[in-house]
């Protein structure tokens, strides 16, 4: 209870408030963007809305404090991943505080570090702002970081946009300094259908998927041997994973069609592109020939998922100095997730990753942000107010 008491009432109403709005990617977002929208305008801030294609999901993106200057950006996405076929002891979308703990979707990730921003609107406004303060909250961050590209491709053509930015994704409020990449892709292996009886008259589009499959866990394994290697991620090497293959419609038919989901999440120096190059060049030298052989109609066809650039910043860089001393961190690191970090820093704004709340919660059932972790968010906001203020 006394690290309840130590939250301001505003901060744990506000993350009772964004917590009790189902935004599961899938769905709108459109409820809590109002909300904030109508949140901040109360206080005078005037905000943009950058809305996808179908005008059912929004970014918002606000400042307070003079607008010829860069600032820094607070980011976060609002979506959060489904709970279905969860087996949740609580409703997901309601919070329970129980044990030090709030339990509810989205709490970790992360929608605290939102509440936690939107709650010191009022300080920021008491006195005036040498450096202006930016929010930036996006949609559909967890399907591939789709939301915050149109926000960024808007920054970019503003005459000022921010200097730096913060992640708030949930790091236990150690500073990340770079994080893997990622890249997904489908592979469709069109082949030839016919009677399994006659199976060497086909094209099995199943078998010779399998032979890429292969492939790529042999990719993964020299990556695991050969490296490049970075002690501070955790594997410490790029990781090369098939998690999604279906094909085939019954055993006496030799399948016509196989699909497989397949990513590379890789270190910052790794180039996504040369390694999804790598597999086409086996597919082309050593596949394609003996398929097409058979049938020239035969192929393999690659199709991009998502792609999520890395992130690297350095020690000594100004903005890791900066949210190190706000932190009270002593040490920065590297994580494996990937986030929309990479592709703030993409746009040239360095960025750091730095929230409450503990990754290992995310996506789980009975998702949960320790008090702990909030009151540490909060001291950290506190302590970018001083540094902001004229």
């Amino acid at each position: 209870m006394a690290e309840a008491d130590r939250i301001p009432p505003i901060s744990l109403e506000m993350i009772r408030t964004l917590i009790g709005m189902p935004t599961v990617s899938r769905d709108s977002n459109l409820e809590l963007i109002a909300y904030i929208q109508e949140y901040l305008s109360g206080y005078g801030v005037d905000s943009i809305l950058v809305h996808d294609e179908t005008g059912k999901k929004a970014n918002l993106y606000a400042t307070i404090g003079p607008k010829d200057k860069g600032g820094i950006c607070l980011s976060g996405h609002t979506d959060v991943v489904p709970v279905t076929g969860q087996p949740w002891d609580t409703d997901p979308f309601e919070v329970v505080e129980k044990d030090g703990r709030l339990y509810g979707r989205g709490t970790s990730d992360m929608k605290s570090f939102i509440a936690i921003a939107l709650a010191f609107v009022p300080e920021f406004l008491a006195k005036p702002l040498k450096t202006p303060i930016h929010f930036a909250f996006s949609y559909d961050e967890e399907v591939g970081c789709i939301g915050v590209r149109r926000l960024l491709d808007i920054l970019e053509k503003q005459p000022v946009r921010p200097a730096a930015c913060i992640v708030g994704e949930p790091t236990s409020m150690k500073p990340v300094v770079a994080h893997k990449g990622k890249l997904s892709t489908r592979c469709h292996v069109h082949g030839l259908e016919c009677h399994s009886s006659l199976a060497p008259t086909g094209v099995n589009a199943v078998e010779f998927a399998a032979e890429i499959v292969t492939y790529l866990r042999g990719m993964a394994k020299r990556k695991r041997d050969q490296g490049p290697f970075d002690p501070g991620f955790d594997p410490p090497h790029t990781t090369v994973h098939t998690g999604v293959m279906h094909g085939g419609t019954a055993l006496n038919i030799v399948p016509k069609d196989c699909y497989f989901d397949f990513e590379f999440r890789h270190l910052p120096e790794d180039v996504p592109e040369e390694l999804l190059g790598e597999v086409r060049d086996f597919v082309e030298s050593k596949l394609l020939p003996e398929m097409q052989a058979i049938d020239p109609a035969t192929g393999v066809r690659f199709e991009p998922i998502s792609q999520i650039p890395g992130l690297d910043m350095k020690d000594d860089d100004p903005l890791t100095q900066l949210v190190m001393a706000l932190s009270g961190a002593n040490s920065t690191g590297k994580v494996a997730f990937g986030t929309e970090a990479g592709l703030f820093q993409q746009t040239g704004i360095p960025t750091i990753v730095c929230g409450p709340g503990d990754i290992a919660q995310a996506h789980k059932p009975n998702e949960f942000i320790a008090l702990s972790e909030v009151a540490k968010g909060e001291t950290f906001m506190r302590r970018l107010l001083d540094r902001v203020r004229a």
